[in-house]
């Protein structure tokens, strides 16, 4: 069966922007996750948890994560060129697991400012049956657009449960946890990230109509018709298109409900007056360089959905002495992308920043607005030997998203193979194979050679 028959439907992706997450299965057989559970629990038992390793040690997940089921489940979230990042964990509880914390997943260790856009999406996969009592992951529909978990602990989470070969399409960002382990069994859930590549420019699921409208069924105990409008618009490729189904609002109302402390209320702001156009795009640039740090980044957010009408207030505010305007306007401007690339010179100016959050929103920036090469490559290329490891690995993974274009990075790319931190050098090597020209795919290989070449050397086997 084609990869067309199993992308998203209309009403799944609704859920998915509103609520954030779907819960799907594979369509292989019982006995295929039987049998790669076995293995699992063997190499579990004998060598410890493998972590980013698994896929050598269980080449049998990968089968899973290439099955039509889960990329056309992929392509249509995180588009037709997306990538499996580096970073692959299997959680994997004894009976007794105490219950973890909610909790938003790092960009591994490290923090960054949150995409609401999905340019990341996880996958939990379960290869075994799991109810509530194994202690399956649990989430709050609708958190994903919040830094703070909205609500208190009277509410009741999402469990993801069900048989064999059930997966969770998960927002990166949503808020979730590993539920506590009162059976008698073991529980597995192999939790792997995704990336995607390019900004959409069309839809890339099974859309039927171009119109947002309510889902059918229950919705997130928040609604955010605007933030909903706002992210299906830019999944059809039409970021900052003039929001038809606005209702006339009260700009001064709503600008002084961005810094809210109650987040929900903040975000809901911040879309709304996105939806009235260039008429609030000064509320929403005089909260952007305000001292009050909630009220900017939900400006920073607004600002991203009014799209390249608000080009000249975020240019102003790169140049701004409030270190939190620089760093948002740098984000929104690399959010609304392609059409504000003659932004990519004041941008790549800020990889110089003295702040390091500026600078890691930068050289995140710099990836996604692509063009020109001469601004963004050398910037990109000084990325890369910064004294922070996160703007490092974000500069690769930049040059990674530009690909073929980056061709002149290959070497200081091919330099980052040895950097200390191992998310540079995963980053390094992917975007050298994307480069793909002989001398990147030269250097990627070698580096794999050297350091790869028997991913299934253990204590008990090391010739």
């Amino acid at each position: 069966m084609s990869l067309q028959n199993h992308l998203l439907t209309d009403e799944q992706m609704r859920q998915f922007i509103s609520h954030g997450y779907l819960i799907l299965k594979t369509d292989f057989s019982a006995e295929f996750h039987t049998q790669l559970n076995a293995r699992l629990d063997e190499v579990m038992n004998k060598e410890g948890n493998p972590g980013n390793n698994i896929l050598p040690r269980l080449s049998e997940v990968n089968d899973v994560f290439q099955s039509p089921v889960i990329q056309g489940a992929l392509t249509s979230v995180v588009g037709p060129g997306y990538v499996m990042h580096p970073h692959r964990h299997c959680h994997y509880t004894f009976p007794g697991r105490k219950v973890q914390g909610w909790h938003k997943d790092s960009y591994w260790g490290h923090q960054k400012i949150r995409n609401h856009h999905n340019w990341w999406a996880m996958i939990f996969y379960y290869p075994h049956a799991v109810d509530e009592e194994m202690g399956p992951s649990g989430i709050f529909p609708g958190t994903q657009y919040y830094t703070k978990r909205a609500g208190d602990e009277t509410e009741q989470p999402v469990f993801m449960e069900g048989g064999p070969g059930t997966f969770a399409l998960i927002h990166y960002d949503l808020w979730h946890r590993g539920g506590a382990n009162n059976s008698q069994k073991n529980r597995a859930m192999m939790k792997f990230q995704f990336a995607r590549m390019e900004a959409p420019t069309a839809s890339a699921w099974n859309n039927r109509s171009s119109d947002w409208r309510a889902m059918n069924g229950d919705a997130p105990p928040t609604v955010h018709e605007a933030l909903w409008r706002s992210q299906w618009r830019w999944h059809l490729g039409q970021p900052g298109a003039r929001d038809r189904d606005a209702v006339e609002e009260n700009i001064a109302e709503l600008a002084a409900q961005l810094g809210s402390e109650y987040e929900p209320t903040g975000v809901d702001a911040a879309y709304r007056l996105a939806s009235q156009g260039r008429k609030a795009v000064g509320a929403l640039a005089g909260a952007l360089t305000s001292d009050d740090a909630t009220a900017a980044r939900n400006a920073g957010y607004g600002l991203t959905s009014v799209g390249p009408t608000a080009l000249g207030e975020l240019t102003d505010a790169l140049g701004h002495p409030n270190e939190t305007a620089r760093m948002y306007a740098a984000f929104a401007l690399g959010e609304i992308g392609a059409e504000v690339m003659e932004s990519s010179a004041a941008v790549a100016k800020l990889v110089d920043d003295p702040s390091v959050e500026v600078r890691r929103s930068a050289v995140e920036a710099l990836g996604l607005l692509a063009s020109p090469a001469d601004a963004t490559i050398p910037a990109l290329v000084r990325g890369l030997y910064d004294e922070d490891g996160q703007v490092r690995f974000t500069s690769a993974q930049s040059l990674q998203r530009i690909g073929p274009d980056a061709a002149e990075a290959v070497p200081a790319l091919s330099r980052s193979l040895r950097d200390e931190n191992r998310y540079v050098r995963a980053n390094a090597v992917d975007a050298l194979r994307r480069i793909g020209t002989t001398e990147a795919l030269t250097a990627a290989l070698d580096h794999l050679s050297a350091h790869r070449w028997c991913p299934t050397t253990t204590p008990d086997d090391t010739f």
